[in-house]
């Protein structure tokens, strides 16, 4: 679906910008095309520059509760420095590389509930203007398909996920946010958790996997969640059985229950220990713990995560099965639901550009 506007800033007349993106969506790391097609206005104009900026609806969490804002999270220059006469129509192809830790948006072709968005600014005569806004498809790479379809065959059901603001402690994330998906528990864990949150950081050597399980009934320390660091190359993704080796990471989690017991309080160092994947690769050989305390300070870890995660208003629920996290849709809504939340959420983020950063 594409956006069109006329430049504001220039009024009746002005010219007009529509960027139509490539086929498809694009992975993580991977590259994102398109042409941005100009018209030219009443008279003739020198087009400056066009800028793509990639935006996402980001939820944040304060002492006051809850909010979400706009967040520019990269900029690209595609173009400039010429006339566009009067009438003229002009086109600008581009291919640009979308960072590695880009939000999934979707699985299996089902959206997950995240809006991003590829945004297109104009500039000329000295003004600029953000015109053309385009909803952003973010498929996910095998490995991080191939962990969520274990968490799925496992028996954890979706139940949200959300981007979070804020630097996980620990990673290398790289992002002023995070995307956080939340599992209700297998059967087999259900009596030890609440709900499993997963977040998957991908970078050029592989993936940092950060699992957090939930507190139930005091079966950890009170007040404090157990966070986990796994990290996966991105090769030899169909030599692995996926299902054992997320299961240790389960089961690695849950058994820390003692240790965690043991300490007063999260947020006093971090403890590491090995974890063999069966790889040469050091970077899939290597986990380890990140901590927090109710108020998500210590390490720097995301902030308080009991109960406060928006789900969208999707009304999206996942259900575990051979086919892994098969998506199952409420009353088959998704799409239309998210094309909707998209122009509503951008329809005023001129307003919010203050916390872009």
């Amino acid at each position: 679906m594409v956006f069109k506007r006329l430049l504001g800033s220039l009024g009746v007349g002005g010219p007009t910008v529509d960027t139509v993106l490539g086929p498809g969506a694009v992975l993580p790391g991977g590259a994102l095309s398109g042409q941005v097609h100009l018209k030219g206005g009443d008279t003739d104009f020198t087009i400056e520059h066009i800028t793509l900026e990639l935006v996402a609806r980001v939820e944040a969490e304060h002492d006051g509760g809850e909010s979400e804002g706009v967040v520019v999270f990269d900029r690209f220059s595609v173009g400039g420095n010429f006339r566009l006469g009067a009438g003229e129509l002009h086109s600008v192809p581009f291919s640009v590389m979308v960072p590695w830790e880009i939000p999934v948006t979707e699985l299996h072709g089902q959206g997950l509930g995240i809006v991003l968005g590829v945004r297109t600014e104009l500039a000329v005569a000295g003004a600029k203007d953000r015109g053309d806004l385009d909803p952003l498809a973010v498929h996910p790479l095998p490995t991080q398909e191939a962990i969520l379809e274990a968490l799925g065959q496992l028996g954890f059901g979706f139940k949200s996920a959300d981007l979070e603001y804020g630097r996980i402690g620990g990673t290398g994330q790289r992002l002023p946010f995070y995307q956080e998906i939340e599992l209700a528990p297998a059967p087999q864990y259900a009596h030890q958790m609440n709900e499993l949150e997963v977040t998957i950081l991908a970078g050029p050597g592989g993936l940092e996997v950060v699992l957090e399980a939930d507190k139930r009934g005091g079966f950890f320390s009170e007040g404090h969640d157990a966070v986990n660091r796994f990290t996966v190359t991105h090769h030899g993704v169909e030599q692995i059985d996926w299902n054992t080796e997320v299961d240790s990471w389960i089961r690695r989690l849950v058994e820390h229950r003692a240790s965690y017991g043991g300490h007063g309080s999260y947020g006093h160092g971090c403890s590491h220990h090995g974890a063999h994947h069966g790889h040469g690769d050091p970077y899939a050989a290597h986990s380890s713990h990140a901590y927090k305390d109710e108020h998500g300070h210590g390490d720097g870890h995301h902030g308080d995560s009991h109960g406060h995660r928006s789900q969208l208003g999707m009304g999206t629920v996942i259900a575990a099965g051979a086919a892994g996290l098969a998506v199952g849709v409420v009353g088959g809504m998704v799409a239309a639901e998210v094309v909707d939340e998209v122009g509503d959420f951008f329809e005023g983020d001129e307003e919010e550009e203050g916390d872009e950063g």
